[in-house]
């Protein structure tokens, strides 16, 4: 199988070179990496700039032209649903004015000194990477039109690149991309202050919604290439036996039967994890057999011993307890303004007002598992992996340091993913499946997760128990803000005891509250982690928001006012605050001069849900609107949702109104998708999902008890309302800011329904 590389590698040249002649292409460089325990340490820069890897503009990196016109453009994110295999290369081929239909899209490998920044979380890919695709397609178009002047012997001024030609304007004459390809990569490229950029009124592609996904051809007739379905010839396939407790280590195991099982090829013990839990593989006994069947049965018959360890007694009620605990106790101070104490004191318990909730762990849960697929050269001095992963780089990093590799030996080839909300950028799979591989070297490796082992082995949401105190004045609104929040924190990934939320988590919508209150302390609980903490699709913001926008609804109930207007008067006019004011010092890593917290945009995406609910007519028995918003990933949502509760307490979803604004609207049809999927999934972190534990073990296996929301429970109608789209402010995240407002939304719902409070989820009855 040595040999196999060889092929492959051919395989690759002839992709990029093109039978057609592909001239317009550059070489491949490496740099450097940082780990992601350093990612807690303030950045130099900011956006990007913050990020391993920051930005690359280089059009020769991004753009091949072959000579027969054929365009490709490289794809250097990873595509998880969220449509950046289209949305970025559209970009490139609107400024460089190719014809989308002569347009092919590859996926880059894992490189990031080539390509800038390819992690793919935190809703950043157009955020930090409109510019710089704007500027490769306007570098190409003003080199091809250059190479055209420079043939025809005229000015460049009169020549101009239109739809995939060069036209000579005084004369008519014209060329097409591929005649001019080869002088084309000749020229030098423009930078700085020679980029000339279209106006928006010369969008082709930007902003029309009419480009379909390229995949979604291939992806409707089961073509297209997830990990779950990458094969090699010789591959053979790997499922891993692991402990049911964080942190548990084997003491023995017996396998000889499970040798002499049909199919099974071999049983290998894999090193748990050391410190802090990262992204290693969490250890176990890994299976090889011919067939998926025959290794999942051969781990069945394994016979396995463990010594559990201290987090054997981790019991989600009692856990539950001890956050509630911290959060109705003084904690960590992380933002004051005013004296709350005295004008609590001053207030006296007849105006202050209470609100306690809580929301479970989560678990991704995306439809494809992890899978990795791995072929270790016979001398070991390669290491090749095709994977569905969202921070290639990373994986590639990992996975050679587990195998005394340098990060050069290693080419990591990224595949689609079947969803992914964060948990696929923590490559532990992918070091799994190369040290199986590393066992039998010349040897394709497929790992599969099956769906209990991603259910009961994820990096989970953080559960979380709020409390939030207010004293009302006298017209009703609050004079005093107190919201204590107790969680596990992402930090113990990486620092072994790590307790209470950061700075950065408490941030989510916690922290950075506009409201005009005079008397503010946000408070956080420091209770440690007994499993797996991630980042999960929009992080802390689900049980930050969750908790202030139920809690506002009440405010706004006790006070005798209407919930919109109440929430317009408590955010104030618009205006633009310094998020440091808010004291938020962290703002998503963005630059609080680009990226003020405007307290307008915000009023608008509130006014646009709730016009689109018809926010205020008169609703029919057992049916009730509620209303929730948020800020977050620098964009701004607001989710109404319309409730029907029968008498028996059974809940219908009516129909769901939410509005976004996330600055350009470069790729409306994918922003309206990403909006619905967000609806969705809020609904049914709200409804139904939960993840517990009990002894230690995750008690949940598959969707028959991880329940998410199903077709027939679906609202009957979502309205998505897209609000903004100026290229006078930058572009915000798309992925995650549509669904913090949804639960707290649904919750309210309810109330105005029924008068009954939701601080607790999932609810799945009022039954």
């Amino acid at each position: 199988m040595q040999d196999l590389f060889d092929t492959l590698a051919i395989s690759r040249r002839n992709l990029l070179q093109g039978g057609a002649g592909l001239v317009f292409s550059l070489g491949v460089s490496q740099g450097g990496w940082v780990f992601a325990q350093d990612a807690a340490k303030p950045p130099k820069a900011y956006g990007a700039d913050s990020m391993p890897g920051g930005t690359v503009d280089d059009p020769l990196a991004f753009v091949g032209i072959a000579l027969d016109g054929a365009v490709i453009i490289v794809a250097h994110r990873a595509e998880m649903g969220t449509g950046v295999r289209t949305s970025l290369p559209m970009v490139v081929a609107d400024e460089m004015e190719a014809r989308w239909e002569r347009v092919k899209v590859v996926q880059a490998q894992a490189n990031e000194a080539r390509y800038g920044n390819q992690n793919v979380d935190g809703s950043r890919s157009m955020r930090h990477f409109l510019a710089p695709m704007r500027r490769v397609g306007a570098a190409v178009r003003q080199m091809l039109e250059a190479a055209a002047a420079a043939r025809w012997g005229v000015p460049v001024e009169e020549v101009k690149a239109v739809q995939h030609e060069v036209i000579h304007t005084p004369s008519g004459k014209r060329l097409g991309f591929g005649l001019l390809a080869i002088d084309a990569a000749k020229q030098p490229v423009p930078r700085g202050d020679a980029l000339r950029l279209k106006s928006a009124a010369d969008f082709r592609y930007m902003g029309k919604g009419q480009i379909a996904a390229v995949d979604l051809v291939d992806i409707g007739r089961g073509k297209a290439l997830y990990g779950q379905d990458m094969r090699l010839p010789g591959m053979v396939y790997a499922v891993v036996a692991r402990p049911q407790v964080l942190g548990a280590r084997l003491r023995s195991y017996k396998s000889d039967h499970v040798k002499q099982m049909p199919g099974v090829k071999k049983v290998l013990e894999l090193p748990g994890y050391k410190g802090a839990p990262m992204f290693q593989p969490l250890g176990g006994v890994a299976v090889v057999a011919s067939n998926t069947w025959a290794a999942m049965q051969g781990r069945k018959a394994l016979e396995l011993n463990w010594d559990e360890g201290e987090n054997a007694s981790y019991d989600s009620v009692q856990y539950r307890k001890l956050l509630e605990k911290a959060a109705s106790s003084p904690g960590k101070l992380v933002r004051k303004n005013g004296d709350l104490d005295s004008a609590v004191k001053a207030a006296g318990d007849r105006k202050r007002v209470v609100g306690d909730y809580y929301i479970p762990h989560l678990a991704h849960a995306s439809m494809e598992p992890p899978a990795a697929t791995a072929l270790v050269a016979e001398d070991k001095s390669r290491c090749e992996i095709w994977t569905s992963v969202q921070d290639p780089e990373t994986a590639k990093k990992l996975v050679a340091s587990f195998l005394g590799l340098t990060p050069e030996q290693v080419t990591v080839n990224v595949l689609l993913m079947g969803g992914a909300f964060g948990r696929k950028s923590k490559p532990d799979f992918a070091v799994e499946a190369a040290l199986i591989a590393q066992s039998m070297p010349g040897t394709p490796v497929k790992l599969v997760w099956t769906r209990e082992d991603d259910i009961q082995h994820d990096f989970y949401h953080a559960v979380s128990a709020e409390r939030l105190e207010a004293v009302l004045g006298r017209d009703g609104m609050p004079i005093t803000w107190l919201h204590r929040s107790a969680a596990p924190t992402i930090g113990s990934l990486f620092q072994l005891g790590a307790k209470g939320q950061s700075s950065m988590e408490m941030a989510m919508s916690a922290i950075n509250m506009p409201y005009q209150i005079p008397h503010v302390r946000i408070e956080t609980g420091e209770v440690a982690a007994h499993t797996r903490i991630g980042w999960f699709r929009s992080v802390y913001n689900i049980p930050h928001a969750f908790a202030a926008q139920c809690f506002i609804a009440e405010l706004a109930h006790r006070a005798g006012r209407d919930h919109k207007r109440y929430a317009l008067d408590l955010i104030g006019p618009a205006r633009k605050i310094n998020p440091a004011d808010l004291g938020d010092d962290w703002n998503y890593s963005e630059s609080p001069t680009l990226y003020p917290y405007d307290t307008g945009r915000l009023r608008a995406v509130i006014e646009a849900a709730t016009r689109g609910a018809r926010w205020g007519r008169r609703m029919p028995k057992g049916h009730g609107l509620g209303l929730a918003f948020c800020y977050s990933f620098m964009s701004y949502s607001a989710v109404v949702v319309e409730v029907a509760v029968d008498a028996k307490g059974g809940i219908k979803l009516v129909a769901v109104d939410t509005a976004l604004d996330c600055g350009p609207q470069i790729n409306p049809e994918r922003i309206r998708a990403q909006m619905e999927g967000g609806v969705i999934m809020g609904l049914s972190l709200a409804m139904s999902s939960e993840i517990s534990f009990e002894k230690g073990r995750v008690r949940q296996s598959n969707f028959h008890d991880y329940v998410v929301l199903r077709h027939a429970e679906q609202p009957g109608v979502i309205r998505c309302h897209l609000v903004g789209n100026s290229l006078e402010v930058p572009p915000g995240g798309v992925g995650e800011p549509p669904l913090p407002a949804v639960a707290p939304a649904f919750a309210n719902a309810i109330f105005a329904a029924t008068g009954k409070r939701i601080r607790a989820l999932p609810i799945q009855s009022l039954s």
